[in-house]
């Protein structure tokens, strides 16, 4: 299949210093994504097309979808396109089956539809998604000069933000600032689970010791999600809620926030 087309462009009116002119514009792609598991549906998301496979891997994960009766992963034994009738083609390639074989618990939705950013709600929801999960281990802290400079880093790496302006990025970066993967999205929390989906998909979690970027303000659920997949650290440019420094706090998650400009806020631990 060819590449699905991530942008497009519109004919907009510009107006700059008393002049109009008509120019295109580079808009980012937002379509809905239904993700199944083992046939069943448990999701709708709006998403930018791309890496669809790794977000809807990383969604059945972090959701503890995966989660087996030992507290283990079951193992991903397929993820495909897929439609109710006919071909993928004709649901436009916006359906994503992950297939387990029947290892995974049965599934049920989280949720019927999400946008682009916004996921959990419900105290009984949000409850059930932290008490399946452990304290992280310990490991040695990322320097906080490090931390600082992952964001400009980043954006090195955000090829759909040069294009359009109007995506979200996360990425997986190691304890020297290093950054192994990004992945952009116009819902922060699909590129989040493209990452983990990524990494889970190559073998590579839990993410001890590795940090993780996330592009606009740090929410519980992206807390969450950190903390599913293992990661030590989390780094947002804005602020978090309330909610997530308690989550991180109770996880042992480090979360810095506004981080930009060589400085940061640290909200967990609550002391350094």
């Amino acid at each position: 299949m060819a590449a699905r087309s991530r942008s497009e462009s519109i004919l907009v009116t510009n107006a700059h210093d008393g002049q109009r002119s008509r120019k295109p514009d580079e808009l980012i792609v937002e379509e809905p994504m239904t993700v199944q598991l083992d046939a069943v549906t448990v999701s709708t998301t709006m998403r930018t097309p791309g890496h669809d496979f790794e977000l809807a891997v990383g969604f059945c994960f972090t959701e503890g979808l995966l989660a087996g009766v030992h507290g283990d992963t079951v193992p991903v034994k397929g993820v495909r396109y897929c439609a109710a009738t006919g071909s993928a083609a004709g649901s436009e390639f916006n359906v994503v089956s992950v297939e387990t074989g029947g290892l995974a618990p049965a599934p049920r939705p989280r949720l019927g539809n999400t946008t682009s950013s916004c996921g959990l709600c419900g105290n009984d929801a949000i409850d059930e998604l932290c008490d399946r999960l452990s304290l992280l281990p310990a490991s040695l802290p990322i320097p906080l000069d490090v931390l600082q400079s992952v964001p400009d880093t980043v954006r090195g790496t955000q090829e759909l933000f040069e294009v359009t302006g109007s995506v979200h990025a996360a990425a997986s970066f190691d304890a020297d600032g290093k950054v192994l993967l990004t992945r952009e999205d116009v819902g922060r929390h699909n590129a989040v689970d493209k990452v983990i989906g990524r990494m889970l998909l190559d073998g590579q979690l839990p993410a001890s010791g590795l940090g993780l970027f996330v592009s606009g303000r740090a929410s519980f659920e992206l807390v969450q999600k950190a903390w599913a997949a293992g990661f030590s650290t989390l780094v947002a440019v804005s602020a978090p809620t309330a909610l997530a420094v308690h989550t991180a706090r109770r996880a042992g998650l480090v979360l810095a926030g506004f981080v930009r400009n060589d400085r940061l806020n640290v909200y967990a631990p609550e002391r350094l």
